[in-house]
């Protein structure tokens, strides 16, 4: 017997190529191969490519081409503009600040640079994982040198104000950069409205190719190079350019921003949809903001379970891809530090379920995965209460 085909939630880990990215990258490892860096005509026609879409990248964001950097993904980028920032304007301090719910790309930065004398204050969040400018204002402190603040939550789907809490960092003198990993392709993006000084992306959040990502800079600097070799982009980032991952990504996001508008609508009606068919489910409560997250992102937390993921298992057995969070520490048996953060306890924290959908999912999916979670959650419940599930 034919099993069903699988209905994927978990777009906020990864999503599929779409066609048009697919359709796009093809010609470039094959007819089209060259080593940007070589000066015959394979190499002059590969750098085109990179300088053209290079340019694409920027008009989608408001930045000019000279400001795109590009990096193998959200993980390098923020850790590129956090060494970055501190290049450029360590000298004013060795303070940092950010929050407690920022991806560990920017966390685990800031963790090892406490460890060489650095200090960083994680500014806590309200219950829905906002952060006031009041708040960040009483963090600022005459030696900060650099703020970042994730501009939508990986964990709970909230958007911050990153135009207000960068015009506080401004005021003082401070770069603020902005991990906008979950964003790109699905809120709109302006970094001359906004007005950071850094910006993250990663391709493969808006269905385009893994590996690639680029980060946005106008200090006038060109950025103090985490690789070293041959010189590449610029002189910033050595490496052969990823010339195929550039194009997909590149046309990814055109494709992304030019539908976001239908996208968006489309998305939150479905996830409004999967938010109240799951919330009737006693002991289920919604995390994050309930209505300034992003339009495919719907996260819970569960009372009666020993971990979100006995859940996600059983989702899986019936053909549901999902998550209990970060893809980045799915199997950790931690509570999630970003649920931590919002106040939430321990046996709360453990058991979060999140959803996340993309343009390519349907109404009928999500009428099919409610009624698997109404069928499903009271038997993971039964089986953590009668020990068959444990931490």
């Amino acid at each position: 017997m034919t099993k069903p085909p699988r209905i994927y939630f978990d777009n906020a880990a990864t999503t599929p190529v779409s066609e048009k990215a697919l359709a796009a990258m093809l010609p470039y490892f094959r007819e089209n191969f060259g080593n940007p860096s070589a000066i015959h005509h394979y190499g002059t026609e590969a750098n085109k490519v990179v300088e053209e879409r290079r340019k694409q990248v920027a008009k989608n964001i408001g930045a000019i081409s000279s400001e795109i950097f590009f990096t193998s993904g959200g993980t390098e980028s923020d850790n590129w503009a956090i060494s970055h920032a501190l290049a450029v304007n360590g000298r004013k301090g060795r303070h940092l600040v950010s929050t407690a719910i920022e991806h560990n790309a920017v966390l685990k930065p800031l963790e090892r640079l406490e460890g060489s004398g650095w200090k960083a204050t994680l500014i806590k969040p309200d219950e829905y994982g906002q952060i006031t400018p009041e708040q960040l204002e009483e963090a600022i402190r005459p030696d900060t040198v650099l703020v970042s603040v994730i501009m939508a939550s990986n964990v709970i789907g909230t958007i911050l104000n990153i135009r207000e809490l960068c015009a506080t960092a401004h005021r003082h003198g401070v770069l603020f950069h902005t991990d906008a990993v979950q964003a790109a392709g699905h809120i709109p993006i302006d970094v001359r409205q906004l007005g950071v000084d850094l910006l993250s992306i990663s391709a493969h959040k808006f269905q385009g190719p893994k590996g690639a990502g680029a980060l946005f800079s106008k200090i006038p600097r060109v950025p103090v190079p985490l690789i070293l070799g041959g010189g590449q982009e610029k002189g910033a980032r050595s490496g052969t350019e990823n010339v195929p991952g550039v194009v997909g990504l590149s046309q990814a996001l055109t494709e992304a921003v030019e539908n976001m508008d239908q996208n968006s609508k489309r998305l939150t009606d479905l996830r409004d949809q999967l938010i109240a068919s799951t919330l009737r489910i006693p002991g289920t409560y919604l995390t994050g903001h309930p209505t300034n997250r992003l339009p495919g992102h719907a996260s819970f937390v569960i009372e009666g379970l020993a971990h979100g993921a006995h859940l996600i298992n059983e989702l899986n057995e019936a053909g549901i891809c999902a998550s209990s969070g970060s893809a980045c520490s799915a199997s950790s048996r931690e509570a999630s530090g970003v649920l931590s953060a919002l106040g939430l306890n321990e046996q709360l924290a453990m058991a979060a379920l999140r959803l996340s959908l993309s343009p390519e999912n349907t109404e009928e999916e999500v009428e099919t995965v409610a009624k698997a979670l109404a069928r499903l959650i009271p038997k993971v419940r039964d089986l953590t209460k009668n020990n068959r599930y444990s931490h």
